[in-house]
């Protein structure tokens, strides 16, 4: 099969990068991580803390481009020498050949599309682990600072807190609290307060029915 179209592309891909590494000149990364050489500074004891955090932010920025840019370039020419070994189009994992449509569209694929390696960074949040359990639960009749409490080694219960029972799992200083609700400009009047018709309200407007029912009886 010709794939001169894709060495093409690929040859073309590759000067832009090469081209964009030495107008970035690296993205500074030469010059070492110290954020007072990289600001023209003798020494940041003067600085504002944010402009420390703000020059550090980005430096890994400039970190993170260098490394994605490098890594694409090792693609672009790990596929170039694969033309030229004639080993190119080839899924590494079947044997089989790589539709011609997806090479065009990307054309240092490795593998047919059913054995693509999904690209996760590796080096995820450790506060993700944490996140995920929270969504598996859905509790959604557990306050954040209730969410957040439940992952402490000690109690988070205190004399006069905002939490209640667990048992109640509202977190609510008033049983309306969790189902009434303004605007972003607050309380203008009954007419602008919304009900939302969730779990709490349905409990509230039980109890209310049940005893306006046996004040009437």
């Amino acid at each position: 099969m010709d794939y001169s179209h894709m060495k093409a592309q690929l040859e073309e891909r590759k000067r832009e990068i090469e081209q964009r590494l030495i107008n970035n000149k690296q993205f500074g990364l030469e010059r070492g991580f110290a954020s007072d050489t990289r600001s023209g500074e003798l020494s940041q004891y003067d600085n504002h803390p944010a402009d420390s955090g703000t020059e550090l932010f980005e430096r890994e920025k400039d970190m993170a481009l260098l490394d994605h840019l490098e890594e694409e370039l090792e693609e672009v020419k790990y596929s170039l020498d694969q033309i030229e070994k004639g080993t190119y189009g080839t899924c590494e994992v079947t044997g089989q050949q790589i539709p011609y449509e997806r090479l065009e569209a990307y054309p240092t694929a490795r593998t047919v599309i059913e054995h693509a390696e999904q690209s996760v960074p590796k080096d995820r949040s450790v506060e993700e682990a944490v996140l995920k359990e929270i969504d598996q639960d859905d509790n959604r009749d557990t306050n954040p600072y209730q969410q957040a409490a439940s992952f402490n080694e000690s109690s988070m219960t205190y004399d006069d807190s905002s939490i209640m029972e667990e048992d109640e799992a509202s977190g609510y200083s008033e049983e309306f609290e969790p189902f009434v609700s303004t605007d972003i400009h607050g309380y203008t009047g009954q007419d602008n307060i919304h009900l939302e018709h969730n779990l709490h309200y349905d409990k509230y407007k039980e109890a209310y029915d049940d005893a306006e029912q046996e004040e009437q009886e």
